[in-house]
């Protein structure tokens, strides 16, 4: 006969709350664990905040800064989502992508928040060749950093 399979409390990669049978108030984790759904499918944040704003839409979610203060303290780096009147934090994984709307960017995680930078439009004069040379490597770096072209080999 078969070992009986056996599970974690949550999800391993969005830490997404999982019920047991004969678990008391289930709709408060099977609501939980849909309102991290809604937020992380398909992302939309509002912007890069080191504090939650003085008021908050339901489903409204943030990055995270390096340096988060207040209530959001302990959180560097991670989504907040505003559900049923209070944060939730989720811990990014490489690779996931969120519109930025404050900026209507796409940000890329990778150990860190990325967002390509517009490269410079190379001017005329005598330097035009260098100048399109660093052009062309600005838009190379720029869809690296924005998870479209892969990283440099190590």
């Amino acid at each position: 006969m078969a070992d009986p399979i056996s599970f974690a409390s949550s999800t391993p990669r969005h830490s997404l709350p999982l019920l047991f049978q004969g678990q008391a108030q289930k709709e408060f984790f099977v609501n939980e664990a849909l309102s991290l759904l809604d937020a992380l499918v398909n992302p939309t944040v509002e912007g890069v905040a080191d504090a939650p704003p003085l008021s908050s839409v339901e489903g409204e979610s943030w990055i995270v800064s390096t340096n988060p203060v207040g209530e959001w303290a302990g959180h560097a780096d991670k989504l907040a989502i505003f559900i049923a009147g209070s944060w939730k934090f989720a811990v990014p994984q490489d690779g996931l992508q969120v519109f930025d709307s404050s900026v209507f960017q796409m940000r890329v995680f990778s150990g860190s928040w990325n967002a390509a930078n517009t490269p410079a439009i190379p001017q005329g004069g005598t330097t035009i060749d260098a100048e399109a040379r660093q052009a062309i490597t600005d838009i190379v770096t720029a869809l690296r950093q924005a998870g479209i072209l892969p990283p440099t080999a190590p």
